[in-house]
């Protein structure tokens, strides 16, 4: 029961004490800030001091987490009429109090090259015994949109259904997408559907009078960026058509090579057969006209000559005799020699007194040899 009692007697001290000092932070500015990453901010903290409020003078800058298990991280400090501004790690070099005398009643700070993880709840803390005054803001570091991109997605052809889409890869949500066309009349398509948390158009059903160009433009409330597309529709394609065509062409292509290929075969088969007609060995090939007409003519002036000194009684016997001596004509020549040779005709057996009656004058005609020598 005492120490309760002891407790609230602390309780009431602090308060009195609060209330009777003259500390007041003065500031009435927004407690809530939005600002893109890399620029500055300064968090402003202004308080007042009375006559009672005699002790040392303590002001502490900290960020507060969002879950109250963790401990507070103190980011700047003033305290014994001396900065400490390279307290907190993260933010060293970059964190200032904005005025270089705090104690005149300007505990405000500036922090530079703002960083996403600087987003936090800074909690400012004026500390003067008898009295303790705190001030709470809110910062939010934003990423200003990247530059976005445009496209198209599906065919781009009449009749169908053509989705346009703008999409920023960097930037803090949420980001705001907006489409306008800025060619021809610029008037969007009446069955163009926009979705501005995605970023689409979806033109139903487009027509060839949809096409020209469009901007999107993404925002957030810290920045702006856009990008510009060109949206051609074209008439619907003939694939029929585009198919017959490459049929054809195979088609002709298939022909080309089988005509190729044959001219090739044709080719290697005629060099084939005149290489195996040069090969052949030819006999018996028969001699100039020239010569046969000269051999005729010894022939038959020497059988002349022959029969001439020929008996009647030996003109029998030449007559019984094989005609070896005979020329052969110019299809013997030609003849081929695997071809077997016909027999040389024999002459008409003749009696000697039939030669007589016929005016025949016996002759002697001596032996020949097949070569038409005299024996």
């Amino acid at each position: 029961m005492a120490l309760c009692t002891r407790s609230l007697c602390c309780v009431l001290l602090s308060l009195f004490a609060g209330l009777a000092s003259g500390l007041e932070i003065t500031s009435t500015g927004s407690t809530s800030i939005d600002k893109a990453s890399g620029l500055s901010v300064k968090l402003d903290c202004q308080f007042s001091l009375a006559p009672e409020d005699s002790g040392p003078l303590d002001i502490e800058w900290s960020l507060v987490p969002s879950d109250n298990q963790k401990e507070e991280k103190v980011v700047i400090l003033y305290s014994g009429d001396r900065s400490y501004e390279d307290y907190y790690a993260p933010m060293k070099g970059r964190v200032h109090f904005n005025s270089a005398d705090p104690k005149n009643g300007d505990a405000s700070i500036n922090l530079t090259g703002l960083k996403s993880s600087d987003s936090g709840t800074y909690q400012c803390k004026v500390k003067k015994a008898p009295g303790i005054r705190t001030r709470k803001m809110l910062l939010n570091v934003m990423v200003r949109p990247s530059k976005p991109r445009c496209y198209t997605e599906g065919p781009t052809q009449e009749g169908k259904d053509v989705v346009l889409r703008c999409t920023s890869n960097e930037g803090t949500k949420p980001l705001q997408y907006s489409w306008e066309k800025t060619s021809d009349s610029k008037l969007m398509p009446a069955s163009a559907v926009l979705d501005p948390l995605g970023g689409t158009i979806n033109v139903r059903n487009a027509s060839a009078s949809a096409s020209g160009t469009y901007r999107c433009v993404a925002t957030n409330p810290v920045g702006t960026e856009e990008c510009i597309l060109y949206l051609n529709v074209t008439p619907p394609s003939n694939i029929a058509g585009k198919i017959a065509g490459a049929i054809i062409a195979v088609l002709l292509i298939l022909i080309i090579i089988a005509i190729i290929l044959f001219c090739y075969c044709r080719a290697r088969h005629r060099k084939k057969y005149e290489k195996e007609i040069c090969n052949e060995i030819r006999e018996d090939v028969p001699p100039p006209k020239s010569r046969v007409s000269t051999a005729r003519s010894f022939t038959v002036g020497s059988q002349r000559s022959s029969l001439g000194s020929m008996s009647p009684s030996n003109l029998h016997e030449y007559a019984l005799k094989p005609q070896y001596d005979k020329i052969p004509s110019s299809e013997e020549y030609e003849r081929p020699p695997s071809r077997t040779p016909l027999p040389p005709p024999t002459a008409a057996k003749m009696a000697g007194p039939n030669l007589s009656r016929m005016g025949a004058i016996p002759v002697m005609i001596p032996a020949q040899n097949r070569d038409g020598s005299i024996v």
